[in-house]
């Protein structure tokens, strides 16, 4: 599973914001800003944080980004009818 937080990122850069002032606005850990910086997920606590902070929403900071091999893929379950 992998997001991308590149409009948060653009985000801090027009409200001329470091990473190190937007972690301590959000009260987030510098685990939690290095997870996010390699397209990790993150907590919903920390979401709320960060939608509070800029009065957005998560599609507004991030995007999910689909792994497209067939091994992480979730299929359902294949029907059990019987004639």
């Amino acid at each position: 599973m992998a997001f991308s937080y590149d409009k948060l990122w653009k985000l801090l850069i027009d409200k001329k914001m470091t990473k190190e002032n937007f972690r301590i606005l959000i009260k987030a850990s510098p685990t939690t800003i290095a997870a996010m910086g390699k397209g990790e997920g993150i907590s919903p606590k920390v979401l709320d944080r960060i939608c509070t902070a800029f009065n957005c929403q998560p599609g507004d900071i991030m995007e999910h980004i689909p792994n497209t091999t067939s091994e992480d893929a979730i299929s359902s379950p294949k029907s059990s009818e019987t004639n």
